[in-house]
């Protein structure tokens, strides 16, 4: 089977995605920076190493010997919450790092490689908020419509070469991105109702667009919860 390379394992989206190309059967290789997490995966069969993805040198050492077919840019943070204007340099610069720079450098170390052996498939974790705009996340919006814009144009950059490139656009999932920006209570409410997509979920839905054909490429996929109409989303209609 492929060999996958995924980002952000140890918890989330990246967690259920690396467990899933692991049931499929495929090698999974899961880079993180918790390592009891990351030793939690190992026990499971995976490769693991552990890595801060902003850190140029780090990147380098961890990727050594690696050549994926597939590769699962996952990894982000969400820096604090509030208006554009009060915002901290130290965490724009952290968001621009995590969210975007690490990922066109982590990409531009594999893709030549597919390039160069006629296949692969590269997925790029995005959001709706790369694609409509959310108040108080100014930053995570321009990271995150970064990526959108990228993955669009690097699919066309290497279709030639039979490497296809899909966007995850996630709406709400319930993960522990809010963890440290949200009181418990204020988190429960936002997942309360199963008015969240599961990481599972998620996960479901790469592993299928991996087995279409060769011929068939996904640009893009939305996944949101059944009552998120729009991207924004909408009040759920009460029973």
């Amino acid at each position: 089977m492929a060999q996958a390379l995924v980002t952000g394992a140890t918890s989330g989206i990246g967690r259920a995605i690396a467990l899933a190309l692991h049931g499929a059967g495929h090698e999974v290789i899961a880079l993180g920076r918790n390592a009891a997490a990351l030793q939690g995966l190992s026990a499971l069969g995976m490769q693991t190493r552990q890595v801060d993805l902003a850190d140029a040198a780090e990147l380098t050492t961890a990727l050594n010997g690696l050549a994926p077919d597939i590769l699962v840019n996952n990894a982000g943070v969400m820096p604090p919450l509030g208006n554009f204007c009060d915002a901290d340099l130290a965490d724009i610069d952290q968001a621009i790092n995590v969210n975007l720079r690490s990922v066109l450098a982590l990409t531009h170390a594999i893709a030549p490689g597919m390039r160069a052996r006629g296949h692969g498939h590269i997925f790029f974790t995005g959001s709706t908020a790369g694609h409509a705009p959310f108040a108080n996340l100014a930053v995570y919006c321009a990271t995150k419509a970064a990526i959108g814009g990228f993955a669009q144009a690097l699919r066309l950059d290497l279709a030639p070469h039979n490497v296809r490139v899909t966007e995850i656009v996630a709406g709400r999932v319930e993960t522990a991105l809010y963890s440290t920006l949200l009181p418990p209570e204020a988190r429960a409410a936002m997942y309360a109702g199963n008015s969240a997509v599961q990481p599972e979920d998620v996960a479901a839905m790469l592993l299928a667009v991996l087995a279409l054909p060769q011929s068939v490429d996904v640009a893009r996929f939305d996944i949101l919860p059944t009552y998120q109409g729009v991207a924004t989303g909408t009040p759920k209609k009460e029973a």
